[in-house]
């Protein structure tokens, strides 16, 4: 099973609708794979990336570059009026939560690996790269992933 999520739709929406999921997550929460890193710490960021999101489905940038082991800052700000969230992880892992989110429209979740954001507000994610490779990020707000709103960070490995 997918660690992303860790109940199925019907539970999510069971405990959604009777409030026990009520903690600001997802019901459940979501377990995110070594694959996309992990929560950095903020003291040890070593640089701040600027993401702005747009009512146009846009991210810019919508291509990030980062070292393997790297922690960064990603100040992430709606420039819109829509309501719109970054989420870091694996394109499998995006495509099941969007589908979740089509669902269920006004589910609310706050995970270390996203930022959701109210037009004109301003956010942070800290992470920490540890795998070499792709990790996506897109807005999972309905409509908005068909629409083209996603990037990627691109993880480089450390040279020697």
């Amino acid at each position: 099973m997918n660690k992303f999520f860790t109940l199925s739709a019907a539970a999510s929406i069971a405990l959604i609708s009777t409030g026990t999921g009520a903690t600001g997550k997802h019901a459940g929460g979501h377990g995110h794979g070594e694959a996309i890193g992990k929560p950095g710490i903020a003291a040890k960021a070593t640089r701040t990336v600027r993401v702005e999101m747009t009512d146009g489905m846009r991210f810019d940038p919508a291509s990030i570059d980062v070292k393997q082991g790297e922690t960064v800052r990603f100040v992430v700000t709606n420039a819109g009026k829509l309501k719109h969230e970054l989420v870091l992880g694996t394109d499998k892992e995006l495509k099941e939560h969007y589908e979740l989110m089509k669902k269920n429209p006004e589910m609310e979740h706050a995970d270390p690996n996203m930022v959701t954001l109210a037009g004109g507000k301003t956010g942070e994610i800290v992470w920490q790269f540890t795998q070499a490779g792709k990790v996506d990020f897109a807005c999972l707000q309905p409509g908005h992933y068909d629409a083209g709103m996603k990037g990627a960070v691109n993880v480089s490995k450390p040279r020697k």
